[in-house]
């Protein structure tokens, strides 16, 4: 395996540049020997196309640890099931895959890369096919809009009711897809509660430049709107066994997975102090601040500390939340939980490792919204 990753990683190097050019060629080789496989993709493709790269680079990247390389692939394998993936489509996907890159790679592209793509792309089909058969849930659950609120400009909280429960666990996500607005468009976002006996669902969505679904989600979408919602996804969950204290540590709407882990740690817990870091770039940001104090008056074991990073007249801490979360501690023993954008999550992870935070302790969710 650490041959195949060797050659994995030194090809990828050759088209790396080239991302947007090779996975529009991916789609045009794909659809032009399955034509009927169009229909199962969105109108707009500009936004899918980073998608399936960022899924490529992902398994290639866990190709050297057996464990999560299973894991998310199983998990890759049970979400495709929404797209209505068949067996039979994963050799014309692997067959154009490897086409694109060996088109872009030019004249460095070798017979060792080649068969390295093919042999890693049969694992990785393998164990997709292999998740996605053991699944016994549907391939996407329909779920009715029951509650929509804006929180701030571009912030949106709503309610969805599933039609037949839907299990998860409390830190999850899930993908999102309304036909009515945006069909065959899907997206993440974290659930933002615990599972509850009603079995609705809260999402948290900030609508982001010219974005395709979270711009719809945060202005279009109104109650009694039908979603669709694929299989839950994600490791970022609550270990029980764990006596360690806990910090949670959010940027704007990362606060969803954040909200579903305190909703399950008021369930149980007793004697862990829990600390929550909650970072935005002026108050309104703070879309629910109002919540999260409650919660901190109700339960004695959790503290809240907000701060703004583009607000000047803001009376709490100022600065990235990554900075602030710097300036207390020391954080060493502690459990880490971090939710946000790409950058902050980025940033609080080295500021962690700056801090001597052991990597093991520390699970994230990096997002981005479209």
């Amino acid at each position: 395996m650490g041959d195949l990753g060797r050659l994995l990683k030194e090809s990828w190097t050759l088209v790396e540049e080239h991302q947007d050019k090779v996975a529009g060629y991916f789609y045009a080789r794909m659809f032009l020997s399955r034509p009927d496989l169009r229909e199962l993709f969105p109108v707009h493709m500009d936004v899918q196309r980073s998608r399936l790269l960022n899924a490529i680079v992902t398994a290639v990247q866990t190709l050297e640890d057996p464990e999560k390389f299973d894991e998310y692939l199983r998990a890759l394998g049970r979400d495709h099931r929404k797209f209505h993936v068949e067996p039979e489509h994963y050799e014309v996907v692997g067959t154009s895959l490897i086409e694109a890159m060996r088109a872009y790679a030019g004249e460095q592209w070798s017979v060792e890369y080649d068969q390295a793509w093919a042999d890693a792309y049969a694992t990785i089909a393998a164990r997709m096919l292999q998740g996605a058969e053991a699944d016994t849930n549907p391939p996407y659950w329909y779920a009715e809009v029951v509650a929509h609120e804006r929180r701030a400009r571009d912030i949106a909280v709503f309610t969805v009711q599933p039609l037949q429960p839907l299990e998860f666990r409390a830190g999850q996500y899930v993908s999102v897809e309304c036909s009515r607005i945006q069909p065959r468009l899907w997206r993440t976002y974290s659930i933002a509660n615990a599972p509850r006996r009603d079995n609705t669902l809260e999402f948290h969505v900030r609508a982001v430049g010219a974005g395709w679904v979270s711009s719809a989600l945060v202005r279009r979408l109104e109650v009694g709107d039908m979603v669709r919602l694929a299989a839950p996804m994600g490791t970022m969950k609550l270990d029980r066994r764990s006596t360690r204290d806990t910090v949670f540590v959010a940027g704007g709407t990362g606060l969803a997975p954040v909200k579903s882990l305190l909703e399950e740690l008021t369930r149980y817990n007793r004697t862990r102090w829990v600390h929550v870091f909650f970072g935005a770039r002026n108050r309104e940001d703070l879309y629910d601040l109002p919540e999260l104090n409650r919660l901190a008056a109700r339960y004695p074991w959790l503290s809240v500390v907000t701060a703004c990073s583009d607000d000047p007249t803001y009376p709490g801490e100022h600065g990235d939340i990554s900075e602030v979360v710097a300036r207390y501690g020391p954080w060493n023993e502690h459990d880490f939980f971090v939710s946000g954008s790409g950058p902050m999550v980025k940033a609080t992870l080295k500021t962690l490792a700056e801090m001597q935070v052991p990597s093991i302790r520390v699970k994230y969710d990096s997002f981005s919204d479209f």
